[in-house]
This record gives C-alpha cells, structure tokens and sequence, in this order.
C-alpha cells in the first residue's frame, strides 16, 4: 500500500471553502486490520465529514521514516492534523463513538 490521499472538499453555505480535516492514517501493508481501518474511516468520514477531509494513507513498510515525524508507536494509527490539535487514535477504527471523541467531532458525556 503506498502513500496516497483521498481528498473531498465542499464550500460551506456561504460560498467560501469550509474548514478541511487533514487526517494521516498510518499503516503497515494490507493487513486486514489496515484494511479494515481505512474502510471505518472513510465510513465515518462520509457521514460526519462529508466533503471537508483528507485522508493521506501512509504505508509504513514502504516508508517507515515517516513514523518518527508523528511518533507512531502503534498501527493502525489515525493521525488528525487538521484543525488543530494534533489529535491521535490507535487501531482499526471500529468504535466509531471512540473515533468521533479521538476526532473531536464528538463531546465525551
């Protein structure tokens, strides 16, 4: 799986371009559990995120440089860029209430 990116952008009600996510997922091949990973996120990037993400896909096994720069220690590792805080979430993305707090899409209760 190489580095690749997944873009969908809007404009917001007012004509201007409404705020873009940047979220890395880092991963290390095609493993079920990166496979599944990007999968859940796409599903909840759709649904929460709908044209206002970017998903950059970074395969470890082909760049494990670009591990020290985010500090991944685990994978599947989802790395939110954009807005600000840098905000991480480790594993295959299937809690997607988890995903949503980790994202700040959602407040905890």
């Amino acid at each position: 799986m190489k580095t690749k990116s997944v873009r969908r952008r809007s404009s917001g009600s007012n004509g201007r371009p409404a705020k873009l996510w940047q979220l890395r997922l880092y991963v290390t091949g095609q493993t079920p559990k990166s496979l599944t990973a990007l999968s859940n996120l796409k599903k909840i990037c759709e649904s929460h995120l709908k044209g206002l993400y970017r998903i950059t896909v970074i395969d470890l096994v082909e760049q494990p440089q670009l591990a020290k720069g985010d500090q991944i220690l685990a994978i599947p590792t989802l790395v939110r860029k954009l807005p600000p805080p840098v905000r991480k979430t480790i594993g295959d993305l299937s809690d997607t209430e988890c995903v949503l707090v980790g994202l700040d899409l959602r407040a905890t209760n």
